[in-house]
């Protein structure tokens, strides 16, 4: 099965444009509902609406499956921006450089940027650029987690989407192609990234972060996102939350384990 992908734009990545100033370079239509501006060009009123029904489910739905509870609302100045651009060489050409790219989200101005013709735009693409931006607002901004950690989030969202991923893995295993988490870890992607390496990135993010939610329990997940809320690192909240994990190894060895489990 092969995996598209979305854009890693969130807000610790180092980005050469502001989201603000390419709002700014455009003349864009505003619809305004209750949690979001939704702008737009040349796209159909009924698609628009459609995104808006979509995007308020998810608000509320991605919330509560964090068991995040907002301070503040995205209400009136607060909304959430969603861009909708003409096609992928407006959005490629206008928003990201990645080639590869479908959908892009910059956390700390709650604004997504995509197109209406973007892979799965209301089952994968919306849900997982939302889920980057209140993942962000639950665990804090300036919070430093593993970028296959982040992603895997987000790939959770896109529920038609994230079970091939394991099949992925299990193939680059047995060519020896699999990526440790320690390496993972440190792994970053670029325009230049060829395909494959793109696509085992997302496919072992998304992997690992369903073995974590559905194996060791949602529960035990929504008190690793509060131990990062409280300013734990990654490690220590891994450690504090699954006693078992002492190391990224360790967690490593337990994914693997349970890929074997699935795989007979």
């Amino acid at each position: 099965m092969k995996i598209r992908f979305v854009a890693i734009a969130i807000v610790f990545l180092c980005c050469a444009f502001s989201a603000q100033g390419i709002a700014q370079k455009r003349e864009w239509n505003e619809y305004k509902v209750s949690h979001f501006i939704i702008y737009y060009k040349s796209i159909p009123m009924d698609f628009v609406k459609s995104v808006e029904s979509a995007a308020e489910q998810h608000y509320r739905d991605i919330a509560d499956w964090l068991g995040f509870h907002r301070e503040q609302g995205w209400a009136l100045k607060n909304r959430g921006k969603i861009y909708i651009y003409e096609d992928a060489n407006d959005y490629t050409a206008n928003a990201v450089n990645f080639q590869w790219s479908h959908g892009a989200a910059f956390a700390s101005e709650k604004t997504i940027r995509t197109f209406p013709s973007a892979h799965g735009f209301f089952d994968s693409t919306l849900p997982h650029e939302m889920t980057h931006i209140i993942f962000r607002e639950c665990i804090g901004l300036e919070t430093k987690i593993p970028l296959w950690f982040e992603e895997g989030v987000a790939m959770y969202q896109e529920k038609a989407r994230r079970f091939g991923a394991h099949r992925i893995v299990l193939t680059a295993v047995e060519k020896g192609e699999f990526i440790p988490l320690n390496e993972l870890t440190v792994m970053r992607l670029y325009n230049s990234s060829p395909d494959s390496q793109v696509e085992l990135f997302y496919a072992e993010s998304a992997s690992v972060v369903y073995f974590i939610i559905n194996e060791l329990g949602e529960h035990n997940f929504v008190r690793l996102c509060r131990a990062l809320k409280e300013g734990k690192t990654f490690q220590q909240a891994l450690q504090d939350v699954y006693f078992r994990f002492k190391s990224l190894a360790d967690l490593n060895t337990a994914w693997l384990n349970y890929l074997e489990r699935i795989d007979r």
